[in-house]
């Protein structure tokens, strides 16, 4: 019963990884890894803010939804850290 849920959710973050990656192409910052529904990067700081926006606009408008999909962003010097 949660397959569709699932799978789509799946969907979605790989639609929106491979639009980050992309978008990522000539600065510093790269995609390190999944976990899930979230997605870890590294950057330089002079990068953040716009690493940050350019990742909330991708994962949120991975697909045209009828719902919205809110996206939290947050950064730090490691993972615990950017919560």
């Amino acid at each position: 019963m949660n397959s569709p849920i699932q799978g789509t959710a799946a969907d979605l973050i790989k639609v929106a990884m491979i639009r980050i990656d992309r978008a990522l192409a000539g600065m510093k910052g790269r995609l390190l890894l999944q976990v899930h529904d979230e997605l870890v990067l590294e950057c330089p700081p002079e990068e953040t803010a716009e690493v940050k926006s350019l990742v909330k606009r991708e994962m949120e408008n991975a697909a045209d939804l009828s719902v919205p999909c809110v996206v939290e962003v947050g950064n730090g010097k490691n993972w615990r850290d950017s919560k």
